[in-house]
């Protein structure tokens, strides 16, 4: 499938490019020679192919749910900058 420099002409005010008069022979040249692979890629017989939603191994990248008994607060409060009584002390941030 050849692309005319009017296609490409327009391709290039709408991407705000300006082409010289040998870019844009280039550039319809590359856009027909992919314009052609897809063109070949779409004849090609794909119904017995199933779907492939992800080439990667279905391998969850989480841990597993453990439940544990909770912490309790002086283990909570052990770093933090400031505390007060079983709290966390933190500056304003709202007036």
């Amino acid at each position: 499938m050849t692309i005319s420099l009017k296609d490409v002409e327009h391709i290039a005010e709408l991407a705000r490019l300006a082409l010289t008069d040998e870019e844009k022979a280039r550039y319809r040249d590359q856009l027909s020679a992919i314009l052609d692979s897809a063109a070949r890629l779409q004849k090609i017989d794909t119904t017995d192919i199933p779907a492939t939603p992800s080439v990667l191994p279905l391998d969850s990248v989480l841990r597993e749910d453990v439940i544990s008994p909770p912490l309790v607060a002086p283990e909570l409060l052990a770093n933090a900058v400031e505390q007060d009584a079983d709290m966390f002390r933190v500056r304003v941030v709202l007036e």
